[in-house]
């Protein structure tokens, strides 16, 4: 497929912490749904080659249908590589009957130590092609702020 997304933000906890967050079921439940979704995950392994299995619903569908149902995005996700606290590298597919949002897309977390804290880069690879590249980087967006908000309270 070939399509690349990115996101990035400085945020103020140490990359210990933000590494964390990213393999810890609950904080995963409450930072990762980008604004107007709720998510939940129903299967979780957190290791090299484990993975998730995520529902996120829509608070209002109306505008914004979902892949797997008209109120949902299920999707399952492969930890493929895990360099704490550096680097976590997820594939994920999306459940969907619609072949534009098939395939297995690349999420690449870095996390790099910066003055202010942990500057922290998403980076999604093979993107489905029935995925907006501005709605998905303004989703991204909306979870590195919520993940943000999350950990600078915790730390």
């Amino acid at each position: 497929m070939g399509r690349t997304h990115h996101a990035s933000r400085v945020i103020a906890a140490p990359p210990a912490t933000v590494y964390d967050a990213l393999l810890d079921r609950e904080s995963l439940e409450a930072w990762l749904p980008p604004d107007g979704m709720r998510g939940s995950i129903e299967q979780w392994d957190p290791r090299p080659g484990g993975g998730f299995r995520m529902v996120l619903t829509y608070l209002d569908p109306t505008d914004s249908p979902g892949k797997t149902s008209d109120a949902t995005d299920v999707v399952d996700v492969a930890f493929a590589d895990l360099m704490p606290p550096t680097r976590v590298v997820q594939r994920a597919v999306f459940e969907a009957d619609d072949p534009s949002y098939a395939g297995t897309m690349t999420m690449t977390w870095d996390l790099t130590a910066a003055d202010a804290g942990t500057e922290v880069t998403v980076t999604a690879t093979d993107v489905p092609p029935g995925i907006d590249q501005a709605a998905h980087e303004a989703g991204i967006a909306s979870s590195l702020a919520n993940l943000a908000s999350y950990v600078e309270a915790a730390d």
